[in-house]
């Protein structure tokens, strides 16, 4: 039997990553033999931690926080489009003996939302934050053909200024726009939490009317078995529907998968193996 193909997640903290599970399903379903790593990485050694594990003979690499800017400066112009565009990476690999970066986390994003049956073309979307996550999935949800999208932020001069970027990335008639939350207003088809909210716990400062029975509430974030704060504050206001972003992470691991590989896994069986385990692990 032939060697594995090596992978590994790098990021600081590392512990409760699912890629490594993730991977080995993706593996199981294509038939191919990998081994998937986790790596805690302190601070200091991200550069040297990937050149050592691609002269080991590594294939690819997929790159958690805090360390996706580090990723997508390492490859320079070999980054992605989506990657340029979110100014980050989450996978890496080797190119003629170069290293190669790429964003899936919106193309994550805009695969699940097409799962979940949504029409994203000429839909209104509502971006909550402005962090590294929203700059990740403006392009892909730009790409993917909604007529608007809005950013909101608590800080509103970050939501204005990730606004300009992404105005460039819009084709003609896509409105791009921006506010702080005292001041949003609008209808929206699906309003995404991208902000780390869920993960501290807070409930945000939106109006209940927001929230209608024709549209969705979708948090990147995920939890084991229960809704994230944010998806239980839009169930209280009638929300028709409601998801939390395992399905995310599903899509994105299979296109870092793909583009390692050059196999495409089927995403949807993986995703309910991986709500079943955590619903059993909670």
């Amino acid at each position: 039997m032939s060697s594995p193909r090596k992978f590994a997640v790098l990021g600081n903290p590392v512990k409760h990553s699912l890629s490594p599970r993730l991977h080995a399903l993706f593996a199981q379903q294509t038939g191919l033999n990998i081994q998937y790593e986790k790596h805690c990485v302190e601070p200091d050694a991200f550069s040297l931690t990937v050149a050592q594990f691609f002269e080991d003979g590594g294939v690819g690499l997929n790159i958690t926080l805090p360390f996706k800017a580090d990723a997508f400066a390492l490859a320079g112009s070999r980054a992605s489009d989506r990657a340029k565009a979110a100014g980050s990476a989450n996978t890496l690999w080797l190119e003629d003996g170069l290293v190669h970066a790429c964003n899936t986390d919106g193309i994550g994003l805009v695969n699940d939302l097409l799962r979940l049956q949504l029409p994203l073309h000429g839909s209104r979307i509502l971006l909550i934050g402005a962090g590294g996550a929203t700059r990740g999935v403006m392009l892909p949800l730009l790409q993917a053909g909604c007529a608007h999208l809005h950013i909101v932020n608590r800080t509103e001069a970050k939501a204005h200024a990730l606004a300009e970027l992404a105005r460039p990335l819009a084709s003609p008639g896509v409105h791009v726009s921006a506010s702080g939350f005292a001041s949003l207003d609008g209808a929206w088809d699906i309003i995404v939490n991208a902000s780390a909210s869920s993960l501290a716990g807070e409930a945000l400062p939106l109006p209940d009317t927001l929230f209608g029975p024709d549209n969705i509430a979708y948090d990147m974030l995920y939890t084991r078995n229960a809704d994230t704060p944010f998806l239980q504050q839009a169930r209280r206001a009638g929300v028709g529907q409601t998801s939390d972003g395992l399905g995310m992470l599903v899509y994105q691991g299979a296109e870092s998968f793909r583009i390692w590989n050059h196999v495409q896994p089927e995403p949807v069986p993986v995703l309910t193996t991986l709500r079943t385990e955590l619903a059993e692990s909670a």
